[in-house]
């Protein structure tokens, strides 16, 4: 095997570990994206309807009323939501209260997520609180249904007695059933109660919310699980210019720009790694116009014109780019198909998966595929001027 075929041969190696490097990660990183976005669906509606302005609305709008009754809406929750100030035995802390309705429980998943205790807000007549597992360490929190704890929240219509602040302190006391864990930022501040509880703690009337949370039919949701613009703009219609209307992705922005950026700064870097490596291919195909030399002038006498030799050299350098994305291809999808089955590859310490996930995604094929043969071609096209110039 001469030179030149050695160069070739690094060069489609190259290209096949880089595209296989970018299968492999970018079906990692959609993997651990669907797990944070299954986290977030734990506890965020499809739909969150708030005022434009103020902290608390009432239900009495005809819109609503014919919003519970929509085809398209799977379940109708009534939401409390404030910052509160926590006791627990000796121990203080401050949190958000979400005060919840019963079927708020019903049709989330935060049931699944509880690691001490259950999900439950009553027993018999008396009011529960589920705590995420950073506040309950950092509090003491147990689920022993012993110490209550306590919430408070000055109250609205207490004047304040400079002498005796606590008296303009409204209280509430509820006890711990459950601990929940879904992210580090989310369980060191949310605990959840009853919405009746945190109404009254809260001097809020029976029709008084903070916002209204929709879950959707799955036939009004894209194939990303987000609201569709079409069912956006109908909910909005109905409650009016009054309220804003937020899909899961623009309640919680800053995650789904984060899941984004990352997944473009990986590819970017990996894209960048197989232009270095093409830069093989201009030299193999450099050595080879050299080498070729005398057939060259042959078919050059023969009647050949320079444009048609170059192109020979401009396809055999696209040929090798093309074998090497092939094969990455096909390499990257295999050992992604063995994690998916046998899961080979652990993950270190104790998460919510014991091995990597991985997630396929056609489109990520189709864009190495094509940025990477686009590579490719730019990298023989760089060698068409050299053979022009020994032609």
């Amino acid at each position: 095997m001469g030179v030149i075929n050695i160069i070739s041969l690094i060069s489609a190696l190259g290209i096949a570990i880089g595209c296989a490097a970018l299968v492999i990660i970018l079906s990692v990183y959609n993997g651990f994206d669907s797990i944070v976005v299954q986290l977030d669906k734990s506890h965020t509606a499809d739909i969150q309807i708030t005022p434009v302005s103020g902290k608390s609305f009432s239900l009495s709008s005809a819109g609503f009323d014919e919003l519970k009754n929509d085809g398209a809406v799977r379940a109708f929750c009534r939401v409390v939501q404030e910052n509160v100030f926590l006791q627990y035995d000796r121990n203080h802390g401050i949190a958000v209260a979400r005060g919840v309705d019963s079927i708020y429980q019903e049709v989330t998943s935060l049931k699944e997520r509880i690691v001490e205790g259950e999900f439950s807000l009553n027993f018999g007549e008396v009011p529960q609180v589920v705590v995420g597992r950073g506040l309950a360490s950092s509090m003491g929190i147990r689920t022993a249904f012993l110490t209550p704890l306590e919430v408070y929240f000055p109250s609205r219509t207490r004047d304040v007695d400079l002498l005796n602040p606590a008296s303009s302190l409204r209280q509430a006391k509820v006890f711990p059933s459950g601990i929940f864990s879904i992210d580090q930022e989310f369980d060191s501040r949310y605990i959840f109660l009853p919405v009746g509880s945190l109404r009254q703690l809260l001097e809020y009337d029976e029709n008084e919310v903070s916002s209204v949370e929709l879950f959707l039919v799955p036939e009004a949701l894209s194939s990303e699980g987000i609201a569709t613009s079409r069912i956006s703009r109908h909910i909005k219609t109905l409650v009016g210019e009054d309220f804003v209307v937020k899909d899961r992705r623009q309640q919680n922005p800053m995650l789904y720009k984060l899941l984004l950026y990352e997944k473009i700064a990986i590819y970017l870097i990996l894209l960048f790694v197989i232009i270095i490596v093409s830069f093989n291919i201009f030299s193999s195909l450099s050595l080879l116009i050299i080498e070729k030399g005398e057939d060259i002038r042959i078919l050059r006498a023969m009647g050949t014109d320079s444009r048609t030799v170059s192109k020979v050299f401009v396809h055999e350098g696209w040929f090798i780019s093309l074998i090497g994305i092939v094969a990455g291809v096909v390499a990257g999808l295999a050992v992604c198909i063995a994690q998916q089955k046998f899961g080979f590859v652990k993950m270190p310490g104790n998460f919510i998966v014991t091995a990597y996930p991985v997630v396929i995604k056609w489109t990520d094929i189709v864009l190495t595929a094509v940025l990477v043969g686009g590579i490719g071609y730019a990298a023989a096209l760089l060698s068409k001027k050299f053979a022009s110039a020994e032609i």
